[in-house]
């Protein structure tokens, strides 16, 4: 995990006065929010956004505007974030997405984040390798499986194939991570990622 993270900060060294945003991106139930769980705990100076909450009663992929402005335009001016998206205060949702001022990392995770149109505000991303059986699989177990949940995953499917088809993410990314990986390892320190491409 530390090596992990001094790869990232390396990859991202001309930031100065403002926090590193790094994305993390992978297929639903690949294990996005667990493993930046993980990072923000082996960098203690960091914070998590997660962009189900940005998504939330909003949309599958279309909040791309909405997180640059109210996010990640902030970090990058290096101000803290307290924002309660539309969604959330039209349908009383408590509470607000927030980022602290001065903090170091700020971990972006969901399915869609590591695109064309995001590159700009992002200093360094991980991709999480998953394949489609066990993101069912793993989706099951963490959402239910009633005939809603499974509708509901079959038109995510729908969209998150070809936007991710589109957008190939894994090829922007500076760090491949296997997720969930059948190598053994430990969990809690370790990770298991990809040798960097060659040319």
């Amino acid at each position: 995990m530390l090596d992990a993270v001094q790869r990232l900060r390396d990859a991202s060294a001309e930031v100065i006065g403002r926090p590193r945003v790094i994305a993390i991106d992978g297929r639903g139930g690949a294990g996005k929010t667990t493993l930046a769980e993980r990072l923000c705990k082996t960098v203690a100076n960091s914070a998590i956004v997660h962009t189900d909450d940005i998504a939330w009663n909003h949309a599958y992929f279309d909040w791309g505007a909405v997180l640059v402005d109210d996010i990640l335009r902030p970090l990058h001016r290096g101000e803290a974030v307290d924002f309660r998206p539309d969604a959330w205060i039209s349908h009383h949702r408590p509470g607000s997405i927030t980022v602290p001022a001065h903090t170091e990392f700020v971990w972006v995770e969901g399915t869609g984040i590591i695109r064309e149109e995001l590159a700009p505000w992002l200093d360094a991303s991980v991709w999480m390798q998953g394949d489609l059986g066990v993101q069912k699989r793993l989706l099951a177990v963490r959402d239910g499986d009633s005939p809603q949940q499974r509708e509901h995953v079959a038109n995510w499917l729908l969209q998150e194939l070809p936007f991710l088809l589109r957008e190939q993410p894994w090829a922007r990314a500076t760090m491949i991570v296997a997720g969930p990986p059948h190598i053994d390892h430990d969990p809690d320190t370790e990770l298991i990622v990809a040798p960097p491409a060659t040319s």
